[in-house]
């Protein structure tokens, strides 16, 4: 055997030189959406709260978000969190989450992946049948609740922050498609929802760029139109996050499809966990679902959430409501990324 090859089998572990910048991550998958979850290796961060902790990473450390988000690292569709102190006592803790463009106000897949990762990692106490957080996101307080029995993980539940619809049954015209109707609804991050039957669009694979293409004329075509996207309570929510379709379901035994397109035309494999929230608020205003009662949302990779509605509350000028939406997540994988401080692409790069 040629001694090259058995340096080889010997000498596997890279050793990073000590001015090299470190981070480690846990990698997982939610429906087929990716999570990267940051353990250590960024910055210690200024801040009061989760809102005061993204402001200050978006101001100073947003090359850190780059270099994991982007490519090399990552890819147009990758996603992140960033794990943070809880805004009080009575959290367990928070997190941050990263996208290509930026920093989202929630994330349900994100929060389905982050529960079973605490139970997998032992971050909390193991308890069955199930085990209940509560994360600090952006948009609020978020409950989750980790089904267990016999050892092994179910599934994971979530209550969202108080979902509400701003507006139903909106036309707006867009270039290249013409008019569009479309709902707007919360669900710790605002949606504007349309349904794909007038357009006779699949919300398939096959289709993955037109649905690209079309989602973000949508949404800024909406952005720039005089409607009003304002929470009633914070600022830094009041903004319009991505498109998603609606559809008639593809596979058997669930209800209808979603497809997001959200931030910089990225594709949610799932079937969004925000999003979802933000459809029990529709069909509960419309009378299409009632208290207690479930539907399954399948996604553009056939993975599938239950969403239900879990009580009514008054949120500001808004009858809102607390969805729950059902789901399961996997770890992929583990890294321990390195930046040379030499290399050109350092900071990332994103062709798409």
């Amino acid at each position: 055997m040629p001694n090259t090859y058995k340096n080889i089998l010997q000498q596997t572990h890279f050793s990073a030189p000590k001015h090299w910048h470190q981070i480690h991550t846990i990698d997982m998958h939610t429906g087929g959406e990716p999570l990267r979850v940051i353990l250590n290796g960024f910055p210690e961060l200024k801040g009061n709260n989760i809102l005061e902790y993204r402001n200050y990473v978006r101001d100073n450390y947003d090359y850190l978000r780059k270099a994991l988000m982007h490519e090399p690292r990552g890819h147009a569709d990758m996603y992140g969190c960033l794990l943070l102190p809880p805004n009080d006592e009575e959290g367990d803790f928070g997190i941050l989450f990263l996208h290509n463009e930026g920093y989202s106000t929630m994330c349900g897949h994100a929060i389905i992946a982050i529960s079973t990762l605490a139970v997998q990692m032992g971050w909390v106490e193991y308890q069955e049948p199930f085990t209940t957080l509560h994360i600090d996101a952006p948009c609020g307080r978020i409950t989750s609740f980790v089904h267990i029995n016999n050892g092994i993980i179910q599934n994971v539940s979530f209550h969202c922050v108080p979902s509400f619809v701003l507006a139903l049954d909106l036309q707006i015209d867009v270039p290249q498609i013409g008019k569009v109707s479309y709902d707007i609804a919360y669900g710790g991050a605002f949606y504007a929802y349309v349904n794909t039957h007038s357009f006779k669009l699949d919300l398939t694979p096959k289709n993955y760029n037109l649905l690209i293409r079309q989602g973000m004329a949508i949404k800024k075509a909406i952005i720039a139109s005089e409607q009003k996207i304002d929470h009633p309570f914070e600022e830094d929510l009041s903004f319009l996050y991505g498109t998603i379709f609606i559809g008639g379901p593809i596979s058997e035994g669930v209800d209808s499809r979603n497809v997001c397109i959200f931030a910089d035309g990225e594709v949610d494999r799932c079937p969004t966990g925000s999003g979802v929230s933000g459809r029990m608020a529709i069909h509960y205003l419309r009378k299409e679902i009632g208290m207690g009662e479930e539907m399954s949302i399948e996604s553009i990779t056939g993975s599938v959430f239950k969403g239900s509605i879990v009580k009514e509350v008054e949120y500001g000028p808004f009858q809102a409501v607390i969805p729950r939406v059902t789901g399961t997540a996997h770890i992929t994988g583990q890294h321990q990324f390195l930046i040379d401080p030499q290399d050109p692409f350092k900071n990332g790069f994103f062709l798409r």
